[in-house]
């Protein structure tokens, strides 16, 4: 699928689950990393994320572009159109729209993979976890302010 295709893909989904034209550009922003899409407040455009669709499907970028024209067609009528915003998620309702789009399988893997940090207090032997080192030269226990000994790293990530 192309931008153009894109383009008519949105056009007729507005139409058919809205009732209202679209009337902007929507087009595929490669750049776009861990969300499905955004709207563009400033010029009512639409990008969305390719991945979606060649990861996980036609449908689920059917829902990315409904939720898409939820903001769309709520902030050029006025009303609330913030995920907060009850006016939006009514509308979210009303078309079937999903609030928040899925994970993509690469995304989920990375986050399996993450590292745990355990690190030891020398002094009274408690135990911290991180996901992130720790500079143990700067950084002492919160408890008796011993010194910090990175004891283990775990590669199961939970």
């Amino acid at each position: 699928m192309d931008n153009e295709q894109l383009q008519k893909l949105v056009e007729k989904i507005s139409l058919e689950a809205f009732g209202k034209p679209f009337q902007h550009k929507a087009v595929f922003n490669p750049r776009l990393r861990t969300t499905g899409g955004r709207y563009l407040l400033q010029s009512h455009n639409i990008e969305m994320n390719k991945k979606y669709l060649d990861e996980l499907g036609m449908e689920e970028l059917v829902g990315i572009i409904k939720h898409e024209l939820c903001h769309y067609h709520l902030h050029l009528e006025g009303k609330g159109y913030q995920h907060r915003d009850r006016d939006f998620r009514q509308l979210l309702q009303k078309v079937g729209a999903p609030r928040f789009c899925s994970p993509l399988p690469a995304n989920v893997v990375k986050r399996q993979q993450r590292k745990i940090l355990t690190y030891i207090c020398k002094s009274c032997h408690l135990v911290f976890s991180r996901k992130r080192r720790i500079d143990t030269k700067r950084y002492v226990c919160g408890r008796c302010r011993g010194k910090l000994e990175l004891k283990a790293i775990d590669h199961s990530g939970v």
